[in-house]
């Protein structure tokens, strides 16, 4: 399906009854990474699975900026009349949930979000490098986003008053730190790590992250 919200197209799938949910995938990826848990979350929920703008089907985009990605959600809960989902985000889709949280309050029943930034630096060394030399090759602005945005504040973070579930793998690109720091602002935050896990092992095409979203969700 297609949707044209905040003055662009974006492609989006929905699958399940029951109460909304929304997944919103990471960097350079789209809504497929989460077929396997959508099949899962379904039996609980109406899962609502949006390729972020210039990702997967949506329409492209020159350069591309994580408040605007945020405001494309916004408007997208508002255009399909969401009565306050549940929102989950992985990486990318983590710091699109962050700034949709502290700049809505009252928009999300609660908020779930793994290996999410709160700055560039939040990112290790190695990967960072990574992300610099991969930005000379990629024509697109996905890697380039990473280099110079979010900017996450503890005063938006603090202003997220909804239930924060706040996740990360034991060998995530995201710094332990940062991803304890985030869970530490957000008022009454719970902070999971997957022990063994990397930045998308537990995610990626997998059920892990279905079963806990559905632990949280069931028992908040």
């Amino acid at each position: 399906m297609e949707i044209i919200v905040n003055g662009i197209r974006l492609y989006y799938e929905k699958i399940g009854a029951g109460r909304p949910l929304i997944m919103v995938h990471c960097n350079s990826m789209d809504h497929k990474i989460f077929r396997k848990a959508a099949q899962v979350l379904s039996q609980s929920f109406t899962v609502y699975l949006p390729d972020s703008r210039d990702h997967g089907k949506s329409e492209k985009v020159k350069t591309l900026h994580y408040e605007e990605m945020a405001e494309d959600m916004h408007q997208f809960i508002l255009a399909l009349h969401l009565d306050r989902p549940a929102f989950y985000g992985f990486s990318d889709g983590g710091i699109i949930g962050l700034l949709l949280a502290s700049k809505y309050p009252d928009l999300l029943s609660s908020l779930i979000v793994s290996g999410a930034s709160l700055r560039p630096d939040s990112t290790k060394d190695l990967p960072l490098k990574f992300f610099r030399l991969w930005s000379h090759v990629d024509r697109s602005d996905k890697m380039r986003i990473m280099l110079r945005e979010p900017d996450i504040t503890d005063e938006m973070l603090r202003a997220i008053r909804i239930p924060t579930y706040v996740t990360a793998g034991a060998r995530d690109v995201i710094k332990q730190e940062h991803t304890e720091h985030l869970a530490q602002t957000i008022p009454g935050a719970k902070l999971k790590i997957f022990e063994g896990a990397g930045h998308t092992g537990y995610i990626m095409n997998s059920t892990k992250i279905a079963y806990y979203i559905l632990s949280v969700l069931s028992n908040p």
